[in-house]
């Protein structure tokens, strides 16, 4: 199964497959044979950079935020060393904590652009496993839809007080609602600017086609929960519908989350983006600073220990809560952990639909 579906990984926007490689020692094999051009390396986009010829051999560089230099160079320097040994190439990197660009020299071009793939591969890796810093989300933090939030929550705690883990502390703040399209890893000012252009240019690429010019009218209105058990239950959201039944907000939802992932900011939630708005999260329980952790998967970094709730009594009361409707007009590149003077999310970018 590992040969017929192997790990895709994003880089630069192409997806290259991960297989799993036997490596074998030849006695007699050249060095020079190592690195010889071959049809394969000209059938493959693997030099879609550029690689200027010096004259001591060839030479590339590689723009990454700093953040990420401390996994190119390794425990004492030994991932570092590797590539160059591995690769015959030597790599400069910027001191620490200077910004800069990633130079990589070697008397062989395939040298170059191997090592080049190589530390594209390692900063996705751990690009991965940092903690999201930004969001593409619509507000829904109008004020009838906050009323209606804060009167579902006094009615939830009037009638499912006694049940296991219902308590005030695990309620959305209303100031932040949101639906939110996808998570990003944003590491440096450079990379906020790539992102924020990014979501400007998907406005004459294809949300004003899609928009049509017409209102993305909506209305949040029933509840569900995200695992299996509704006794269980850790995530509680509002479902979020267009008014006139079309799946012209999903297709935008859809759309931006490909471009995005696209680009290799984006981390991958789902296949398809899931409309919704989360309304109950256990992360919230007494740490305020969950607030902007719904959209979290499990296993991703940032997921601790958390206490469900009891949601069945909760589900049979509520399951066609009317939180009211607006229309949606803005995506915003959000900011995690921050807000505004209206409470939401500071917005690092944003696009107007109208």
């Amino acid at each position: 199964m590992e040969v017929l579906r192997p790990t895709l990984i994003n880089i630069g926007g192409r997806i290259y497959r991960k297989n799993t490689i036997r490596e074998v020692s030849y006695q007699n094999e050249e060095e020079d044979d190592f690195y010889r051009e071959s049809e394969q390396c000209i059938d493959e986009p693997c030099d879609d950079f550029t690689i200027r010829e010096t004259e001591k051999g060839f030479q590339c560089s590689i723009d990454l935020p700093s953040q990420l230099f401390k996994y190119i160079i390794g425990k004492k320097g030994e991932t570092k060393r590797n590539l160059e040994s591995e690769t015959r190439t030597s790599i400069s990197i910027p001191r620490p904590g200077l910004e800069g660009e990633i130079v990589i020299a070697g008397q062989n071009r395939n040298g170059v652009i191997s090592a080049r793939t190589r530390i594209e591969l390692l900063s996705e890796s751990f690009r991965k496993r940092q903690p999201f810093t930004h969001f593409l989300s619509f507000a829904l933090n109008q004020p009838e839809i906050q009323e209606r939030f804060l009167q579902f929550k006094e009615e939830v705690l009037l009638k499912c007080c006694k049940d296991r883990g219902v308590e005030s502390t695990i309620f959305q703040n209303p100031a932040k609602l949101h639906l939110t399209i996808g998570t990003l890893v944003l590491l440096s000012e450079n990379e906020v600017t790539q992102a924020s252009q990014l979501l400007q240019s998907c406005k004459e690429e294809f949300l004003d086609k899609i928009v049509a010019g017409k209102p993305l009218q909506v209305k949040v209105s029933g509840i569900e929960y995200m695992n299996d058990d509704p006794a269980m239950v850790d995530v509680l959201y509002a479902k979020v519908q267009m008014k006139d039944g079309s799946g012209r907000l999903q297709l935008i939802a859809d759309r931006l989350m490909q471009r995005f992932l696209g680009s290799g900011l984006m981390l991958r939630d789902w296949d398809k983006v899931k409309l919704h708005a989360t309304v109950m999260n256990t992360l919230f329980r007494r740490d305020p600073l969950a607030e902007d952790r719904s959209t979290i998967s499990p296993g991703k970094p940032g997921q601790r220990e958390r206490e469900s709730f009891d949601g069945r009594n909760l589900l049979k009361l509520f399951d066609n809560f009317y939180f009211g409707e607006l229309s949606l007009d803005t995506v915003h590149l959000s900011q995690r952990f921050s807000a505004d003077t209206s409470g939401y999310y500071t917005s690092s970018g944003q696009v107007r639909l109208f």
